[in-house]
Formats: structure tokens, C-alpha cells, sequence
């Protein structure tokens, strides 16, 4: 999609939303694919850990776990790759040289480069097991 739309619900009974299903973003850096993988990772950890305890994988209470895990990281996400593209798509000379001065500020504070790039990465915020390289 080339724009924003974020799915009301990412669980129904017995079934679980994730990638451009539960959220679609703006193509910008395969951000819509980077948040995919977090979703299916962070969805395999919550049925990985409910079938450990014995519960339903396919139950409301197990499916909401992930529903409200991944509900802020993709509303987010979202948001900020409309928002960067609305920004990087409008010649407005205001935003142009909004968008500049941002720019400049990034590159020249590695603190905030390496802020930007971790976030784009998406590794920051509570990350699925699998996305750290660690075992379900």
C-alpha cells in the first residue's frame, strides 16, 4: 500500500493478524517488512509460551497477549513512515528546509544517528525472543 491503514482489531477468535494484514505502512526502507517479521516473531512467543503452560494457543486471552504486544510498535511505525514520506515528498521550501536542518542534526550527533538507525532496525522496544537470536 502506499499509505497509511492500521487494522481496528489484529485478533478475532482463533485468529491472529500480522504483517500488511494487521498494518499497512508507506514502502520506505522495507519497514512494512521489518515490522512482518517482529509481528510472526512476537506471535510465535506468545503461542510458544501459552502451549508451555497449557493454555489454548487459539484462545481471546492468548491472542490478545499478542494483540496488545505489537499494537503500539505498529501504530507507531505506522504513523512515522506516513509521516516521513508526507515530509520527504512535499518541495514546500518551509518543510524543505525543516527537513534539511533535520537531516543535518542527525548526521552530525552520533548519538541520534545511531538512535535513528536502531529504530529503523526495530531494535528498540520489548523485542520477540526470535528477534534477538534467542531460542522460543
Amino acid at each position: 500500500p502506499l499509505g497509511l491503514s492500521l487494522a481496528h482489531e489484529m485478533v478475532a477468535p482463533r485468529v491472529a493478524l500480522v504483517g500488511d494484514s494487521a498494518h499497512g505502512v508507506h514502502p520506505i526502507a522495507g519497514q512494512g517488512l521489518n515490522a512482518g517479521l517482529r509481528d510472526v516473531a512476537a506471535l510465535a512467543e506468545v503461542l510458544t509460551d501459552a502451549a508451555r503452560r497449557g493454555e489454548d494457543i487459539g484462545s481471546d486471552t492468548t491472542l490478545v497477549r499478542y494483540q496488545e504486544w505489537r499494537r503500539f510498535d505498529n501504530a507507531t511505525l505506522a504513523l512515522a513512515t506516513d509521516t516521513f514520506n508526507r515530509l520527504f515528498s512535499n518541495d514546500n521550501p518551509v518543510l524543505r528546509l525543516a527537513r534539511d536542518v533535520g537531516m543535518a542534526a542527525v548526521n552530525a550527533l552520533p548519538s541520534l544517528r545511531r538512535g535513528f538507525i536502531r529504530e529503523a532496525a526495530g531494535l528498540t522496544g520489548e523485542l520477540p525472543r526470535l528477534m534477538q537470536g534467542r531460542a522460543l
